[in-house]
């Protein structure tokens, strides 16, 4: 996916947890952080507290959706998703994306990763891999920064 393109529709979700969401209540009124993650990924949970932390510091200005993406077999079992999710203070809404469709649709192949889109739903930041979160807070503050000028 390019930058500033359309946010895509939340299609495809086999379960959301945590309560569920849609597009066009995640666009208008503040940005979108979609984060990917797996249970099988360690370097997810590694980013887990940071990406809790930063989800609360933002919480009143900042949509934030995790998207749960199997590696494996292994990954697709509910109950274990909602227990790491638990276990790791994962409190948004959480988009349980077992058949990829909505990974799909941002052509996205990794986690962990990070989808940062405005107020208007256009994507204005996309990283991937361990570490980063400097990176990715910069880039939020920076999105944040706009909304507050306008």
């Amino acid at each position: 996916m390019k930058l500033r393109e359309p946010m895509p529709d939340l299609a495809g979700a086999t379960e959301w947890l945590n309560g569920q969401v849609t597009k066009e209540e995640l666009i208008g009124e503040k940005p979108t952080l979609f984060h990917f993650w797996s249970i099988s990924c360690h370097l997810c949970i590694e980013a887990m507290p940071q990406v809790n932390q930063f989800r609360d510091d933002v919480n009143d200005k900042l949509n934030v959706v995790a998207v749960h993406m199997p590696r494996s077999e292994n990954d697709l079992d509910i109950e274990e998703i909602k227990k790491v999710a638990a276990e790791h203070g994962i409190t948004q809404p959480i988009l349980v994306d077992n058949t990829l469709k909505f990974a799909a649709s941002l052509e996205n192949q990794y986690v962990p990763a990070y989808y940062l889109f405005d107020k208007e739903g256009k994507l204005r930041h996309f990283q991937a891999g361990g570490g980063g979160m400097e990176m990715l807070e910069k880039r939020v503050n920076r999105v944040l920064n706009e909304v507050e000028k306008s």
